[in-house]
């Protein structure tokens, strides 16, 4: 034919000056050969589209890391546990007696290793964060009912528990009186105990122990109290305990509360792509609560048993590194694309198909016309 040059057609030469481009191994069709459809475009935005989301779910996923649970029977031997205790009781200070017994048959006078600070019930019940224990069907306490955070900070991961451990540990400060009269006990401090079984517990003066003046008044005992702060371990003011924030009130005068803790030693870790890790030790604990109303030959008063399960807990949490990371991006926008190519393929050849059919009908009806002319 005349004009047509079958070198210009089936080479490509590079342009001069362009070194590199002479050695691009991969075939392309030039612009006039190639023809855009509307399939194609639609399935071009289809493929666009589920790669964003998909990208964006494989970046949420390494960023928040897969965690693992593990438990093991725990292999070092500790002999201390310490306890964190922050608690207001609406009685005056001198009023209240703190102690410790444990089964190995320590009697501990906590009152005199804590602090007491005079302050005011209201200042402590109209704060933010204060909820009440519930209770579900089987009587089973709800720890979390009614609690809102009063930073809004949550602790989703591990790497969040990581990060607001770092946190200063420091106590709050009471909040002043301001001339109002004080009518309750702070008590709050850190002590070191025997890790074993034991009994912390709250009474009022002359009941329970033998101390030196009269029996306190019956009329002055009211152990409604607000528990700001009860862990065990190292003091991580910022992680949340089933206790924290609660409060209880007492209906009667000779009123009982217990609470019955079952502690379980954790291990929070988190693992990056390298060898490093971060690591927290401290100890979660679940709790049940049982208060009621007491005889004037029974010892009201707050008592916190608790006990040490001889597990650990190891939550860890760890996410690829980097380039496997980015392989797992490849692969997966490979498989997104590949999956639209073939897509379209299909859909382009069904779409020939239907319009093949359509035009031998129409042949053959105006073929058929043409005979019955002749």
């Amino acid at each position: 034919m005349d004009g047509y040059n079958e070198k210009a057609h089936f080479d490509d030469e590079p342009t001069p000056g362009s070194f590199v481009r002479a050695f691009d191994a991969f075939p392309k069709s030039k612009p006039q050969y190639v023809t855009h459809t509307s399939g194609g475009g639609k399935w071009t935005i289809v493929m666009s589209v589920i790669s964003c989301f998909l990208l964006w779910s494989e970046l949420a996923r390494w960023w928040r890391g897969e965690e693992s649970h593990t438990f093991a029977v725990e292999k070092g031997v500790g002999h201390g546990l310490q306890i964190n205790l922050d608690v207001t009781l609406k009685m005056k200070c001198d009023d209240l007696h703190v102690n410790v017994q444990d089964a190995a048959g320590d009697h501990i006078f906590a009152g005199s290793r804590l602090r007491k600070e005079l302050t005011h019930w209201g200042h402590w019940v109209d704060s933010r964060g204060i909820h009440r224990l519930g209770h579900d069907q089987h009587g089973r306490a709800i720890t979390g009912a009614g609690w809102h955070d009063e930073e809004g900070f949550g602790e989703e991961h591990v790497h969040d528990i990581i990060a607001i451990s770092r946190k200063k540990a420091r106590w709050a400060k009471t909040p002043r009186l301001w001339g109002a009269d004080g009518d309750s006990c702070r008590i709050y401090g850190s002590l070191e105990l025997n890790k074993v079984q034991g009994d912390f517990h709250i009474t009022a003066r002359g009941h329970g122990y033998s101390s030196p003046g009269e029996h306190l008044n019956h009329n002055s005992f009211n152990f409604s109290h607000v528990i700001s702060e009860l862990s065990f371990g190292p003091y991580y003011p910022s992680l949340v305990n089933p206790l924290d924030g609660t409060i209880n009130i007492a209906g009667a005068h000779f009123y009982k509360f217990q609470y019955f803790m079952s502690i379980v030693p954790t291990v929070y870790s988190v693992r990056g792509g390298s060898s490093t890790k971060q690591t927290v030790l401290t100890n979660q604990y679940a709790v049940t609560e049982q208060s009621k109303e007491i005889n004037e030959r029974m010892v009201p008063g707050l008592f916190f048993k608790y006990d040490i399960e001889p597990i650990m807990l190891h939550v860890e949490e760890h996410r690829d590194s980097i380039p496997t990371f980015v392989i797992k991006v490849v692969n997966v926008l490979s498989g997104v694309l590949v999956s639209c190519h073939w897509c379209f393929t299909l859909t382009e050849w069904l779409r020939q198909v239907v319009g093949r059919r359509r035009t031998n009908r129409s042949e053959g009806v105006i073929g058929a016309k043409g005979d019955y002319d002749e």
